[in-house]
């Protein structure tokens, strides 16, 4: 087939199109709309695209993409293949006139194109064309309901097989290489999809579900369910305590789940048990436990027990690190002769009772952390006679030496009393005794070297 030999739309075919045009989008408005129509150039099945456009109240309609049967490439003409388009291409209309600017890709020549970037999906309008051709008498064209006769009846020329699977009803895996091969090449699987075609057809099975469930006799849903949970856990990194544990013993892993009634999330939260208690996973009475929830309550009973006493002693030890923290600069200090004072926070627990009181943020958020690490410390403006009760809080960089957030209830700023306080008599004071620490700690260091 060369470019030569397409002919312009038979008026009988056009009629057709404009017609279907006229029923699929009543109101001839919105993008230009895709048809098709099958016909015979060279001997050759060919399907030919035809895009339809309204302007003004008037049809427009031409010839854009050109499928044969034979062809491993196709004919292209004023369209451009855009990923990034709506409909995934985009079709020039310069030559009709509907467009004053003509586009790049339309000059109304045809050319040559990979026929996968451009055989979209669009309305046949004669598909029993197909019956002309002797060759697909027995290809089960009549059964075909997918988007492309032309690409469907390359892979019957490739695979004549295809029309069995058709037959049997199992026309989602027509397109199949690996199912196409394996009817070719063994009889007993295509007894076998005899025997399930009722189960596999009414459930659009993988086709890895299919030769895993023939080759090693499994049952076709067991195996599906398999190749699902492994496929979930693989691409998963929460899962890969499991995936590091098991490898290739996956599926006795699925087979003994299923057996005990529990799923694989549950075995995660029972494996990161074990792990945390240092049990050794290689004995199989800890892999695989024979009386699995009762071990799973045991295990997961015993994990929060640690977990708690751990926790208890890396609190006593965090609480320990803040308390140093707050005797480092407790020399920031300082009370004013008009009734405040400003103290530093001496544990996480004042920080959160801080926080609640005045509705903002300093006992949550990690300010404890940031305490701990002397990114930035927490002092507390105080009536000298209420020195429990909240009032200002400041949170100040000993290494910037400056007050980064100065907040009263709900976010408020303090007075201009408090304001003064802070800024002109606290600010500077606190900012000479960092240097002083600075200072000490310095001769410290000379003194260890």
């Amino acid at each position: 087939m060369k470019a030569k030999d397409i002919k312009s739309i038979p008026k009988h075919i056009l009629s057709k199109i404009l017609a279907q045009d006229l029923k699929d989008c009543p109101t001839q408005k919105g993008p230009t709309r895709i048809y098709s129509y099958l016909t015979s150039i060279k001997n050759d099945l060919v399907k030919i695209t035809v895009a339809v456009k309204t302007y003004r109240g008037k049809q427009y309609a031409k010839q854009v993409a050109v499928h044969g049967v034979k062809s491993n490439l196709c004919f292209v003409r004023d369209m451009e293949y855009n990923y990034l388009g709506k409909m995934g291409y985009r079709i020039g209309w310069h030559a009709e006139g509907l467009y004053n600017h003509k586009k790049w890709y339309e000059d109304g020549s045809w050319c040559t194109a990979k026929s996968k970037y451009y055989n979209f999906y669009s309305t046949l309008i004669n598909f029993n064309y197909v019956a002309r051709f002797p060759q697909y008498r027995y290809s089960a064209w009549q059964l075909f309901k997918d988007n492309c006769i032309i690409k469907y009846l390359k892979i019957y020329e490739q695979y004549p097989q295809v029309e069995y699977l058709m037959k049997l009803g199992l026309d989602w895996y027509h397109d199949s290489v690996m199912v196409l091969k394996k009817i070719a090449k063994d009889k007993r699987f295509c007894k076998w999809l005899i025997l399930n075609k009722q189960e596999i057809s009414s459930n659009c099975r993988y086709v890895t579900t299919l030769i895993h469930a023939y080759k090693y006799n499994k049952p076709i849903k067991q195996t599906q369910d398999f190749l699902e949970l492994k496929k979930m856990i693989t691409k998963d990194s929460n899962f890969s305590p499991i995936t590091r544990l098991f490898k290739f013993e996956l599926e006795q892993l699925f087979s003994y789940l299923d057996k005990q009634k529990s799923t694989v999330r549950t075995y995660l939260d029972y494996l990161n048990a074990c792990n945390y208690l240092k049990l050794d996973m290689g004995v199989v009475k800890n892999m695989y436990p024979h009386n699995f929830k009762h071990w799973h309550d045991v295990r997961i009973d015993e994990y929060h027990s640690a977990k708690a006493l751990a926790d208890e002693k890396q609190r006593a030890e965090f609480y320990k690190q803040f308390s140093s923290i707050a005797e480092k600069y407790e020399a920031l200090q300082k009370r004013s002769s008009n009734g405040y004072a400003i103290i530093i926070a001496n544990s996480p627990a004042e920080l959160l009772k801080e926080g609640t009181a005045l509705e903002h943020c300093v006992g949550k958020m990690g300010y404890d952390q940031k305490f701990v690490r002397q990114d930035s410390l927490i002092f507390f403006v105080r009536e000298q006679d209420k020195l429990d009760t909240p009032l200002i809080t400041i949170e100040y960089s000993p290494k910037s030496k400056k007050i980064l957030q100065c907040y009263g209830h709900k976010h408020s700023k303090p007075n201009e009393t408090i304001s003064n306080f802070i800024n002109k008599i606290w600010l500077p004071f606190a900012n000479k005794q960092i240097k002083k620490l600075q200072l000490k700690e310095d001769a410290a260091l000379k003194a260890a070297a």
